[in-house]
Formats: C-alpha cells, sequence, structure tokens
C-alpha cells in the first residue's frame, strides 16, 4: 500500500489524479468475499496465474480449469470470473478460486430460473433410487414421474440425454436440488396446443408423430394435443395390426376426419391422402379376366387375394376345384402364396371382387363331356351306393350316377345295394352330361334291349290270333277283345309293379 501511495505522488499531476481514481475504485470494488473479473496473465505446470486489479496476483490450481476430458479451457489474456477468497495465502498472494466463483453463478442462476418459470440445462448422469441424478451444474434430482409426459418402462434410454428442466424447489445450504423434465415438455405442449388449435379443422393435412400404439389404432401427437388414427383409417386395404403400418416415435401426415372442439377430440386418417383404389376397380379388373395376387387370409368360406394395395377379392370355397370336395381353404392355400385367379364379378359398391381358382384350369366336365358322348359305353368301379342308384367312377373326381330305375328294365329293385356292392366292376352306356350342373348320367339297363319294344312287334294292337304267324302261335293267345287280360298277365310275367 505504501508503494502504491509513493507512486501517486512521485506521478505527474493529471497523472497523479487519474491513477488515484482507478486505485481508489480497484479498493473498492476488489474485495474478499466476493465474485470479481480476472484476467489470466500465466500458466505454469500446476497453476494459474489471475490478477484481479488487487495489489498482488493470486494463483488457482490448474485442475480448476481442465474440463472432463482433461483439456484445458484458459490461456493467457483471457477474461475469468474467480472467487476473491483471502487477500493473505500461505504464499503471501490473494487466495482465488474458479470453482467457488462458478458454483455462485450456478446457484444464482438456479435461483433466478427458479423464480422466472424457465428451464436449465442439465444432464442426466444415472438411475438412483426413486429417479434420476442430473447435473445441472451441481447435482439435482430428477423423480421418475417427473421425466416424462407419460408413465414410460425403459426408463435407461434417458440415461447420457441432455435435456433443460424445471426447478421445482431447491436448498443453496444444504445443496438439494429437484428437477423437472416434466414441467417443461407440459409447459411447451400447452403453447403447442394453442397454435394446433388455432388452425385446425376438418380436411387440414397436418405432420405428426405416433406416441401410442392401440389393437384399435394409433394416437398421434399433432404438437401439444392428441389425435385417434384408427386402423380402419390407416390404408385401403386389410391390416390385422397397427403396428403393421406406423411405428412409436414415427412421423407421419394425417388429415383431420373430424375435429370437436369443446371435448377436444381429433379423428386423423392416413388412407385418405391418397385416392380410393375402388373407385377406378372396374377399369383395371375386367370380368374375366386372369390377374395375380397373394393370399393374406383363409375363412371356413374362402380365401381373400389382395390383388393390389388396398384392393382383395375374394375365392368362394365352391370355386377352388372342378371335382374336389374341399372342406377347407387351407387344403389348398397358403397364406402369402402367390395365385393366379380369373374376375368372376366386381362390384365397386360393395367394395367386392369375385374370384375364381379353378377357372384358370379347363373344366373336366366339359372334356367330359367330349370324351364321352351320349352312347358311349364305359366300365368302371362303384363308388358309393345310395337308396336312389350308384356312383360309378369315370374319372379322377369325375362320378357318374346310375338312377335305380335305370338299374333293369323289369325287375322290381328295392335297394342298388339287391344288385351291386361298393368295388363291383361294371359297365354303363352314357346318357347325358350336364356341365352345369356337373351331373354325369348313366345306365345299365340300357346296355340291353328294352323288351317292351320286342313285345309291341310281336303282339301289335287290333291282330286277331289267327293273323299270327305259325311261330308265333305258341307264344301267345291274345285277341284285341283280351287286351286288358293279356296286359295284366304280362305285367306279371315281367314283375312290374302295379
Amino acid at each position: 500500500m505504501a508503494q502504491k501511495e509513493e507512486e501517486i505522488k512521485n506521478s505527474p499531476p493529471g497523472g497523479a489524479n487519474e491513477f488515484a481514481a482507478l486505485f481508489e475504485e480497484s479498493l473498492r470494488t476488489v474485495k474478499p468475499g466476493g465474485v470479481v473479473k480476472g484476467r489470466v496473465v500465466g500458466i505454469t505446470s500446476t497453476h494459474v496465474l489471475i490478477d484481479v486489479g488487487y495489489k498482488s496476483e493470486g494463483q488457482i490450481s490448474l485442475a480448476e480449469f481442465l474440463d472432463r476430458q482433461g483439456n484445458l479451457q484458459v490461456k493467457v489474456g483471457d477474461q475469468v470470473d474467480v472467487f476473491f477468497d483471502s487477500p493473505e495465502g500461505e504464499n503471501g498472494g490473494i487466495v482465488l478460486s474458479r470453482q467457488r466463483a462458478e458454483n455462485i453463478k450456478i446457484w444464482e442462476e438456479i435461483e433466478n430460473a427458479y423464480n422466472e418459470g424457465r428451464g436449465v440445462e442439465g444432464l442426466i448422469l444415472g438411475k438412483v433410487k426413486g429417479g434420476f441424478k442430473v447435473d445441472v451444474g451441481v447435482p439435482g434430482f430428477l423423480p421418475g414421474s417427473h421425466v416424462d409426459v407419460r408413465p414410460t418402462r425403459n426408463l435407461d434410454k434417458f440415461i447420457g440425454t441432455k435435456d433443460r428442466f424445471a426447478i421445482l424447489k431447491f436448498n443453496r445450504a444444504r445443496g438439494n436440488v429437484v428437477v423437472s423434465r416434466r414441467a417443461l415438455l407440459e409447459k411447451e405442449r400447452d403453447t403447442l396446443k394453442q397454435e394446433v388449435l388455432k388452425v385446425i379443422e376438418e380436411g387440414v393435412i397436418l405432420e405428426g408423430t405416433v406416441k401410442n400404439i392401440t389393437g384399435y389404432g394409433a394416437f398421434v401427437d399433432l404438437g401439444g394435443i392428441d389425435g385417434i388414427l384408427h386402423i380402419s383409417d390407416m390404408s385401403w386395404g386389410r391390416i390385422n395390426h397397427p403396428s403393421e403400418i406406423v411405428q412409436v416415435g414415427e412421423k407421419i401426415k394425417v388429415v383431420v376426419l373430424k375435429f370437436d372442439a369443446e371435448k377436444e377430440r381429433i379423428s386423423l386418417g392416413m388412407k385418405q391422402l391418397t385416392p380410393d383404389p375402388w373407385h377406378t376397380v372396374a377399369e383395371r379388373y375386367s370380368v374375366g379376366a386372369r390377374v395375380q395376387g397373394k393370399v393374406i387370409s383363409l375363412m371356413d368360406y374362402g380365401a381373400f387375394v389382395e390383388l393390389e394395395s388396398g384392393i382383395e377379392g375374394l375365392i368362394h370355397i365352391s370355386e377352388m376345384s372342378w371335382t374336389r370336395k374341399i372342406s377347407h381353404p387351407s387344403k389348398v392355400l397358403q397364406v402369402g402364396q402367390n395365385v393366379e385367379v380369373v374376375v368372376l364379378n366386381v362390384d365397386p359398391g360393395h367394395r367386392r371382387i369375385s374370384l375364381g381358382l379353378k377357372q384358370v384350369m379347363a373344366n373336366p366336365w366339359e372334356l367330359a363331356k367330349e370324351k364321352y358322348p351320349v352312347g358311349t359305353v364305359i366300365k368302371g368301379p362303384v363308388r358309393n351306393i345310395t337308396d336312389f342308384g350308384i356312383f360309378v367312377g369315370i374319372e379322377e373326381g369325375i362320378d357318374g350316377l346310375v338312377h335305380i330305375s335305370d338299374l333293369h328294365w323289369s325287375k322290381k329293385i328295392k335297394h342298388p345295394s339287391e344288385l351291386y356292392k361298393k368295388g363291383d366292376i361294371v359297365e354303363a352306356k352314357v346318357l347325358g352330361v350336364n356341365v352345369e350342373n356337373e351331373r354325369f348320367s348313366l345306365g345299365i339297363k340300357q346296355l340291353t334291349t328294352d323288351p317292351w319294344k320286342i313285345i309291341a312287334e310281336r303282339f301289335p294292337l287290333n291282330v286277331s290270333q289267327s293273323g299270327l304267324k305259325s311261330k308265333d302261335k305258341s307264344r301267345a293267345c291274345l285277341t284285341s277283345e283280351s287286351l286288358s287280360a293279356w296286359t295284366r298277365a304280362l305285367k306279371d310275367s315281367f314283375m312290374c309293379p302295379s
């Protein structure tokens, strides 16, 4: 101090007054117990020399100027904030602290953020009981219920992330700080919500983030307010679960379908952003056309085939085979299988397309009609016996029916089993093939001449016994006068039903 006063006395008049003013100002402002500005004037291997405008310089451990990676954060000439602890240290210089200055600034920032309701930057370090340890300049506690606006099971994903946190409460003396990430998120959401509500209306296209997925749809965050995207409005095609179309965290474009301002309920749609493919389906799929598709679902009554995105048709179980009796579509098709089908019917109004699988192949009934014209004699096994006749195997999948009335010309048959059993090889004559109804008619008695025609030839009406040739007289004794008696006798002789 004496040296400073001596310099003032020996200085020029003008300079002395100016220097004295500066000196007095430094003595007033640079006092122990507060944060002061300092300038780095030297750096050694262990310390950083700081000039704070006091009568002597101070030195601070080099470690207080290193970052987490061990890099030095200052250089000679830099201005830094330091805490003026004491005017006299063990080595004669003033005692300064960079850490205490930083700590004071941090607590001041925490207090100001708390009073102003704003957030502070922080890093989530790790999990502790009930929440997380957070570095906001000083150690802080983040309760688990305040980490997000919605409860989350995977808390580990937050560890190591930087974010902004609201100050819920703090105690500077104890060094306690409780922070909340959720409070700032809710505040931001409220602000965004008001902005979204200003522009939202039916038909508006917005971008949102998928927040949650359920079995019936997905919740989309539009910015402070959520909308529901129903599964039926995700795609024009069939969807088993919303996760086939969207994923949590994915950004998607949606259109507002319905908005209830009073209840703040928003219904959203995705498929409405593209044209409805059913409007032009008849132009692309004409009746009779062969098309390719993929089996996407099997039901008891048939199989659904996707022809294109949003367009699917049904192959009814009756349209899967010409000859086989199929108990379930899985006997013929599998989910994911690519198939060729024929368009049978198109109904855009009801959003239906009927498809046929068997129509891709030649109709065996048509081939059978050509191969076995009426009058052809076939031979095959008896495959089934019913009350009304027997079924004879003709080809794979095609059986012909011999009606009970076509088994014998005159014999009275109560049941076909009186004459045949399964497996018997029989001959029969083709009587007709009905392609439309898939029926093949056969006759066994037609292999022989109708005896009634023979009787009619041998015994014409109104011919007396004397008019018959001698060789026929021994076979009949009928006259026109006794025709009724002859008929009764003839029926009895052929065992015809009365």
